[in-house]
């Protein structure tokens, strides 16, 4: 089977492409993968690292307001939909899949235009710009959130929930391994972690910080981990100090968590953003949240992505604004004080995982290839 994929400018939206063209690659090694992107987006950096092929072009999204911008990107939407085209008539692809971002737009139309079946990938609650413009140029939507179909509405694609398709090794282990793994098994009754994205966040650092000192420094029995980012560890680390948390073994700041699956498993509650990636984790595990969403979000996503879960009873939710380490301390204490709460939140977050849903991405995309 021969695939295009494409979805690019965040990690939002090159992950889920990797994770899809990982999922066909599991059930059939042979096939044969291609990406498009842009030269400045992150999947110039992901794509090429993870051993694929990608062809670049050059777009760029429209401004939200009156902008000279919007000429330019006007011009490129055209530029790029002719090469889009040169590509997939050198590549002959049986199928085309876009997670998203501008550059899915110029794909996705042009193998629509050119009869080749496509396929899209919505990662969050509420439809992206791209997606909603593409929903009626595609065969079939995979969304990561049931409630999405309902905004999408499209006449002519399929849309099917298979929720958001995420790192094997979150199935490899259970709660009391990841533990022993990690040397905590009956050292700690409870543990936290605690992390804002690969390059950190400021406001939760902060609280972060505050929160062992006033919480956790004072419950001998309760282990917290807490991923600070690149931008903000060095920082963080010196406000760690100056309150002499480096002396209680139950508090620890990293820069980075690199063994991600283990950490989230092993933990009783996760405080974190909310982007799809880290919200399909959750759900897979049953893990209880304090989700705390970006607001530098296009379109306040993060925020829109949470309430999901907060509604059914599935998360906590705390703004960036209201944070706090006394608010932290109000959540998580709750929590740990009424294991019935953490049970059942366990199992309202775990309704929205698709176990299966790797194997349905896989039949509906070799059904479109037609091989």
């Amino acid at each position: 089977m021969k695939v295009i994929m494409t979805g690019g400018g965040t990690a939002g939206h090159v992950n889920p492409a990797l994770s899809i063209a990982g999922i066909i690659k599991k059930y059939e090694p042979d096939s044969e993968i291609e990406f498009i992107g842009t030269e400045k987006g992150l999947e110039n950096r992901l794509v090429p690292r993870s051993g694929y092929k990608m062809h670049k072009i050059e777009v760029m999204g429209l401004s939200r307001s009156l902008s000279p911008k919007n000429i330019k990107a006007a011009i490129l939407a055209y530029t790029s939909y002719q090469k889009c085209r040169k590509i997939l008539e050198e590549v002959n692809p049986d199928v085309v899949i876009g997670t998203g971002g501008y550059v899915s737009w110029p794909v996705v139309r042009a193998a629509a235009s050119m009869g080749i079946p496509c396929a899209l990938h919505e990662a969050n609650a509420v439809p992206g710009f791209a997606v909603k413009m593409l929903r009626n140029k595609a065969n079939v939507v995979f969304v990561n959130f049931e409630e999405t179909g309902n905004i999408l509405g499209s006449k002519k694609a399929q849309v099917i929930h298979t929720g958001m398709p995420i790192n094997s090794m979150f199935r490899t282990l259970d709660r009391k391994q990841a533990r022993e793994k990690l040397g905590i098994g009956g050292k700690y009754k409870y543990a936290i972690l605690s992390f804002g994205g690969s390059l950190g966040a400021q406001r939760l650092n902060e609280a972060i910080v505050g929160f062992m000192d006033s919480y956790v420094s004072k419950h001998p029995e309760v282990c917290h981990i807490h991923s600070a980012g690149a931008r903000g560890y060095e920082e963080t680390m010196k406000a760690f100090k100056v309150r002499g948390l480096d002396k209680y073994e139950n508090c620890k700041v990293v820069e980075y968590i690199y063994d991600m699956p283990e950490q989230m498993l092993a933990s009783d509650v996760v405080i974190c953003r909310s982007g799809a990636s880290t919200l399909a984790e959750l759900a897979a595990i049953g893990k209880p949240s304090v989700l705390v969403p970006s607001p530098n979000v296009t379109n306040n996503q993060q925020y829109k992505n949470a309430k999901l879960l907060v509604d059914k009873n599935a998360a906590l939710m705390v703004t960036d604004d209201e944070m706090t380490p006394e608010i932290l301390e109000k959540n998580v204490s709750e929590l740990f004080s009424n294991e019935g709460m953490l049970e059942k939140m366990s199992a309202n977050v775990r309704r929205f995982a698709v176990d299966d849903g790797d194997e349905i991405i896989y039949k509906k995309i070799k059904e479109l290839s037609g091989r």
